[in-house]
């Protein structure tokens, strides 16, 4: 199961990564939010099933689930849409001041 979401995490970081090196603004942001998704699979990958008894005295499961990868993941969620969020109005008032969402045209090089 973890060589099926390592494969994934990989894929979901080269869909991101060629997004991002994109023109359009759109792509970019899109680029982003699908890194975000890949870098909270991986947490979830990493934190997976313990070995060993919880720390609790008088129980004996051998296997249990440790809480702080998925508090890291609920933070990392919510990161995400916020930065998702501001990106989308950033660039929706870009493109209402300069009419586009190319970036070689949003940079100015016709000026230089």
């Amino acid at each position: 199961m973890e060589t099926l979401m390592s494969i994934l995490v990989g894929i979901l970081f080269a869909i991101g990564t060629y997004l991002l090196l994109t023109k359009t603004l759109l792509r970019i942001i899109l680029g982003t939010s699908i890194i975000g998704h890949g870098v909270n699979l991986l947490i979830i990958t990493m934190g997976g099933l313990k070995t060993g008894g919880p720390p609790f005295l008088g129980r004996k499961e051998t296997n249990f689930t440790d809480s702080l990868p998925q508090a890291l993941l609920l933070t990392a969620v919510v990161i995400n849409f916020a930065t998702t969020a501001l990106f989308l109005v950033l660039s929706y008032r870009a493109y209402k001041e300069m009419g586009t969402d190319d970036t070689e045209q949003l940079r100015g090089m016709g000026d230089e």
